[in-house]
């Protein structure tokens, strides 16, 4: 098992006294408990300090003297400031939140000094004539050993090494009904002992309440909130999908105003519905070229703001599945100056918090929630999630309760343990993890498009034309490749990279793939991937003609309330006649389900939308097409194609939106 690896940066400019300061706190470090191998290297100027803590991910904590001169001349001995330690604090808690500070002062300073910084992220003082370098050493260590305390983690592990007899659920008791088995045992042996003994329910009271946290969990989350960037920190169980359905039934009752790009992820549709909002649906920006679709543009954006200052609360997605990220600072001032709470589903961007190169995050922009899918983009198990609150109106008890409302009374508690340990690492090497990440994506891209056949689209090839000047980024860690002069199909050059290269990829368009690259992502993955296109580019086959559907329709009017209605009856009414024509009799009628075609995801219709003959020709384009597409919510009456509309009588029934 390898050893953790922590350096601590000393900054002073007297040479001679860094030189003791080192000497002693190594000295100290030696003598005394040291499991998280802490050694301490030291420079004299800021500069320095700067480009130690962007090329060396293993530093955990700088200490910085409180005034740090640099010679300006020998001949005349005067000394110029190079930098206040509270202009390096700022410095340094931009470029790397994550570290812990303290500052080096002079006692007879300590008022001015402290009432400076007061207010930035310091995280204690010594006195530089002190000298006590092993009192110093345990404060820094102590510190350290908090920040990598994973305290659900730790219960949960310390709770299966005491190897209680389980009177309780779960039936497989620790995996005893599975170990002997000679049906299933060969399941146990895959999955192996620990996964069924910490397997466990909330019949074990020292590993806390995922519902009502007091313990281990309560500190678990309270840890990763300070992580994040965040007030409060919840875990949830059920992935990102069930985060946004509890930010938005506790914002928003039955008819209040949501804005939110069509483009969303379905549970953000799906929590409309259950929270009975009134939704103002806004058009995601359109590459036509490669059928991927962007952020809604930023006038489009405040134009809504505007018009629908009723609002209480709006949500976009940033990073898009394609790595597009929104310019958020302003879309979020323009919200709040309106009143308007601002909700950023950061599924894919989670990581953002540990790298200068992905700042600023949702919540750093910002925003009053953020929702992360931990698993995605950490080392967390699927399903697990963290939902981030930075609302100076947050109402705790509303939200528990919601939150309650839709997780499980027995959760797994190895995935919150994953959440605690993910946290933990991306805390403590996320840095040195992401600049890996982002080095093997350069190198990935130089090396896909050396092939000479596949080609990685960068920025101004993915920007759609509508946000071409609205301050979008690319998140490098999502590649995207034109496959266009590859000879194969999308869907056969997937194939041909399972069968005959092992390789997995993330998502495809008709003429794209995407890679994600992770803090997972080593050199040997890279190789491989660059060794099959190449080879795959070798073949020399001629390019084929591929098929592109149309581009989804544009958002038609909502009549009725999403929730009012999805819970009608309808009818089933088909989407072809009975000699296999498109059906005439759909147009002005109000669909009561979600038409969602995946890829890309975005609803064709959903609940309370009006139908036109436009979205009847695209979704039968999409059933008929030679391509493979996933449309959930139609409903096939034998193999006639069906949707679920409401009834003369039910729209007699409900109430017009305005």
């Amino acid at each position: 098992m390898k050893k953790p690896i922590s350096r601590i940066l000393l900054i002073n400019d007297e040479k001679l006294i860094l030189k003791a300061f080192i000497k002693g706190l190594n000295d100290a470090a030696k003598s005394m408990e040291n499991s998280l191998g802490i050694t301490f290297i030291g420079v004299t100027t800021a500069r320095e300090a700067l480009q130690v803590l962007e090329e060396d991910g293993d530093i955990q904590a700088v200490v910085v003297d409180d005034k740090l001169y640099t010679l300006q001349s020998e001949r005349k001995g005067t000394r110029n400031l190079q930098m206040t330690a509270l202009e390096l604090v700022q410095k340094i808690s931009r470029f790397r939140p994550e570290l812990n500070i303290y500052i080096l002062i002079a006692q007879e300073q300590q008022d001015d000094v402290v009432d400076a910084l007061f207010s930035e992220t310091v995280d204690g003082y010594f006195y530089r004539e002190e000298r006590d370098y092993r009192g110093m050493y345990r404060i820094l260590n102590a510190q350290l050993q908090e920040k990598a305390r994973t305290p659900f983690y730790d219960q949960l592990k310390s709770y299966v090494l005491m190897a209680k007899d389980a009177w309780h659920t779960p039936g497989h008791s620790s995996g005893d009904s599975l170990r002997d088995s000679p049906w299933i045992s060969d399941f146990y042996e895959f999955i192996g002992e620990h996964i069924f003994r910490a397997d466990l329910s909330v019949s074990v009271p020292m590993l806390d309440s995922l519902m009502e946290p007091t313990g281990v969990i309560a500190e678990a989350q309270k840890i990763a909130a300070e992580a994040f960037g965040a007030r409060r920190t919840f875990f949830a169980t059920n992935g990102t999908s069930t985060a946004n359905k509890v930010i938005f039934q506790t914002l928003l009752a039955p008819g209040e105003k949501l804005l939110l790009d069509r483009n969303c992820h379905k549970s953000v549709h799906h929590g409309v519905v259950l929270s009975g909002a009134h939704p103002v649906y806004l058009d995601s920006s359109v590459n036509k070229k490669f059928s991927i679709y962007g952020p809604v543009p930023k006038q489009t954006l405040f134009n809504a703001l505007e018009q629908h200052a009723d609002a209480e609360a709006l949500i976009l997605t940033s990073c898009t599945y394609d790595g597009l990220r929104y310019d958020l600072s302003p879309i979020i001032e323009a919200a709040h100056a309106k009143g308007i709470k601002v909700i950023i589903d950061e599924a894919w961007y989670g990581f953002a918090r540990f790298h200068p190169a992905f700042r600023p995050t949702a919540l750093e922009a910002g925003a009053d929630y953020a929702t992360q899918s931990t698993h995605k983009v950490l080392s967390a198990f699927s399903q697990s999630s963290m939902i981030h609150v930075n609302d100076p109106d947050f109402n705790e008890h509303l939200f528990r309760e919601n939150f309650n409302m839709h997780t499980s009374t027995s959760p797994q508690y190895s995935m919150i343990a994953s959440l605690d340990v993910a946290r933990k690492q991306a805390t403590l090497e996320g840095y040195k993890l992401l600049s890996r990440t982002l080095e093997l994506a350069r190198e990935l891209r130089l090396q896909i498009n050396a092939t000479g056949v596949f080609q990685v689209l960068e920025l101004p090839e993915l920007l759609p034309d509508e946000v071409k000047h609205d301050n979008i980024q690319l998140d490098p860690t999502k590649v995207t490749v034109d496959i266009s002069r590859c000879g194969f199909t999308v869907e056969e050059l997937i194939r041909e990279l399972f069968e005959h290269y092992n390789i997995q990829v993330e998502k495809s368009t008709f003429n794209t793939l995407t890679l994600l690259l992770t803090i997972g992502t080593t050199r040997s993955k890279v190789s491989r991937l660059y060794d099959a296109l190449m080879r795959i580019a070798r073949e020399g086959r001629a390019p084929r003609r591929l098929y592109q559907i149309s581009e989804v329709p544009h958002f038609t009017e909502l009549r009725y309330l999403p929730r009012d209605a999805f819970y009608c009856e309808g009818e089933l009414v088909p989407l072809l006649d009975e000699e296999d024509r498109v059906s005439k009799y759909l147009e002005g009628r109000v669909s009561a389900d979600q038409i969602t075609p995946y890829p890309p995801g975005i609803p064709v219709l959903v609940p309370g939308q009006t139908i036109t003959n436009s979205i009847v020709h695209y979704l039968v384009s999409i059933l008929r097409s030679q391509k493979h597409m996933e449309v959930h919510g139609i409903v096939f009456d034998g193999y006639l194609p069906c949707l679920r509309l409401l009834t003369a009588t039910e729209e007699g029934s409900l109430r017009k939106l305005s």
